[in-house]
C-alpha cells in the first residue's frame, strides 16, 4: 500500500489514481476503489464508500466530494466545473452509468441507472432520481420525492427511504467482500 494526498492510503497499486498538478485525491483507507476505476485530481472519497469498475471521478476544474458509505456504480462519470463542485452525501447510491456534474446529491438519496443530474441541481435528502431521468440545471428534487422522465418531473413523497438505506448498506458490505476476496486471474 502506498500513500496518496492528504495522508490517506491507496489500497491497491493497480488503481488508476492521478494527481493533476497540485491536486491530489484523498481516499479514506476504508473506502473500496476497484482497480478499473479512475480517480483524478481534487476528489475526496469518504469512509466505507465504494467506487466500482469503469467509474471516472475527474476533479480537474473543481472539487468532487463523495461522502461516507456511498456507492458509485459501474460506468458512472462524475465531473465538476470551476463554479460548481459536485457533492454526493453520505449513504447514497449512484447507479450504473450515471452522469453527475456540478450538482449536489444530499444524504440518503438514490440516483438511478442511466440518469443525468446537471449544474446547480440539488437532489435533497432521501430523494430518488428514477432510472434514465434528466435533472436539468438548477432543478431541485425535494426531500423524499422522486424525479422521473426527460425532463424530470417531480412526484412528491414517492421515494422509499427504506429501499435507499438497504441499497446503501448492501454496497458497504459488497465493498468489504471485494476488498477481501477479489483477485485478478491473468
Amino acid at each position: 500500500m502506498s500513500a496518496t494526498g492528504g495522508g490517506t492510503i491507496r489500497q491497491d497499486g493497480n488503481v488508476a489514481i492521478y494527481a493533476l498538478g497540485d491536486l491530489e485525491p484523498s481516499i479514506d483507507p476504508s473506502a473500496y476503489v476497484h482497480p478499473d476505476a479512475t480517480v483524478i485530481g481534487n476528489v475526496t472519497i469518504g469512509p466505507e464508500s465504494t467506487v466500482w469498475p469503469g467509474v471516472v471521478l475527474r476533479g480537474d476544474h473543481g472539487r468532487i466530494v463523495i461522502g461516507a458509505r456511498t456507492s458509485i456504480q459501474d460506468g458512472t462519470v462524475i465531473h465538476t466545473t470551476a463554479q460548481f463542485p459536485t457533492i454526493v452525501g453520505d449513504d447514497c447510491v449512484i447507479g450504473h452509468i450515471v452522469h453527475l456534474e456540478g450538482c449536489v446529491v444530499e444524504d440518503g438519496s438514490l440516483v438511478g441507472s442511466g440518469s443525468i443530474v446537471l449544474h446547480q441541481a440539488r437532489v435533497a435528502r432521501g430523494a430518488l432520481v428514477a432510472a434514465g431521468a434528466v435533472v436539468g440545471n438548477r432543478m431541485v428534487v425535494p426531500e423524499r420525492a422522486m424525479a422521473l422522465g426527460i425532463p424530470a418531473k417531480i412526484r412528491e413523497g414517492a421515494a422509499s427511504q427504506e429501499l435507499i438505506t438497504m441499497a446503501a448498506a448492501h454496497y458497504v458490505e459488497n465493498g468489504r467482500r471485494f476488498r477481501k476476496d477479489l483477485r485478478r486471474l491473468d
